[in-house]
């Protein structure tokens, strides 16, 4: 992994995406690499979406980003405040597509993926990327395996 300069971790906003953070502090600091953080916001209710009309819903899926984004901005934060560098990126749009982007751009070396099964509510707010990720990929790729705790479904 000596040519390893620059690594991408995917947050997707979800408890277990934060330790696809952590893992890329670790690696970062081992292998003297940068560190760079996406969290792409796919909005299943707006126009670009799904557009569903149940407030309700829409209401559980705000507070879900909101509470996502708190917990990566305070893993960021604590990295920040023992001098490491983190550079995030915050993008509106598909993921595959904006992940993608930020590789060529960046010239990302390592992507670091939470690997799990996604569920139907993930696949509905994300869609399926891990899959396509996989098959597109211009960098190596890590997959991170991560089984939800017992008390989540």
């Amino acid at each position: 992994m000596d040519d390893v300069k620059k690594i991408l971790a995917v947050s997707r906003s979800t408890k277990q995406c934060n330790r696809v953070v952590q893992y890329g502090v670790s690696l970062a600091k081992k292998y003297s690499a940068e560190l760079y953080v996406i969290r792409v916001i796919h909005d299943p209710f707006s126009m670009e979406g799904w557009n569903l009309p149940i407030p309700y819903l829409r209401e559980e899926y705000e507070k879900f980003m909101q509470d996502a984004k708190a917990e990566l901005d305070k893993i960021v934060e604590a990295e920040k405040k023992r001098g490491f560098a983190i550079k995030v990126f915050v993008r509106d749009g598909k993921p595959m597509d904006e992940i993608l982007a930020v590789i060529e751009r960046e010239g990302i070396d390592l992507l670091l993926l939470l690997a799990h099964d996604e569920g139907r509510m993930e696949h509905l707010l994300f869609g399926r990327t891990n899959e396509e990720l996989v098959r597109r990929m211009p960098c190596s790729l890590f997959l991170l395996k991560s089984a939800p705790a017992p008390d989540e479904p």
